[in-house]
């Protein structure tokens, strides 16, 4: 994908990647009366910055945000660009579950029916450079828990978490860990890098 940041009259747009924690609202301004943490909260981002795409506020991992209204319109436009999920299930969740995602799965959306398109799932281990959750999950007494990845070209509201239950296997955990050739690792909960440009 091209660099348009010095488009039109050589204005000059921020680019940012960020870990967003859990418990981080996805935008700048909260319009509820609840109390939450706010992107604002991790760093001071120029004026105008904004997400492109969202986190639900009980999901963690990778989020792009930018000053380029353009460049947020293009990349969640029809460009079908991956994004990949660690997603920590209660139980221990089996083969058959993992191919039924695969295969797509039906999930509701405002009230109406979504058939997911078909997408890449597998059984996962949590990774050596995944940092512990501000919250705890829960303790053993509790039951087993297991890993998954899915790799979604769609964006669907808390599809994935739709997606596991509609398995059988509540989502305990979300992590995103991939958008495009941008990966998590080595990057620390809360962490903010400006970037020239994102690599989708």
């Amino acid at each position: 994908m091209s660099n348009s940041s010095t488009s039109e009259a050589e204005v000059r747009h921020n680019h940012f990647i960020i870990y967003k924690p859990f418990g981080v609202l996805s935008q700048f301004v909260n319009n509820k009366t609840r109390k939450k943490r706010l992107l604002s909260n991790l760093h001071d981002f120029p004026e105008n910055t904004m997400a492109i795409g969202r986190l639900d506020v009980d999901s963690e991992g990778l989020l792009f945000l930018t000053t380029d209204g353009k460049v947020s319109a293009v990349l969640r436009g029809k460009l079908k660009i991956e994004k990949e999920y660690l997603v920590q299930v209660d139980g221990i969740i089996t083969q058959d579950a993992i191919e039924k995602m695969k295969s797509g799965v039906e999930i509701g959306i405002k009230g109406k029916k979504h058939q997911t398109i078909p997408c890449q799932a597998k059984l996962a281990n949590a990774p050596d450079y995944l940092s512990e959750r501000g919250r705890a999950i829960r303790d053993e007494r509790h039951g087993p828990t297991s890993w998954a990845t899915i790799t979604l070209t769609e964006g669907k509201f808390r599809q994935v978490r739709k997606m596991t239950a509609a398995v059988g296997f509540p989502t305990l955990r979300l992590i995103r860990i991939r958008i495009g050739d941008t990966h998590l690792e080595n990057r620390a909960i809360g962490s903010v890098e400006e970037v020239e440009w994102f690599k989708v």
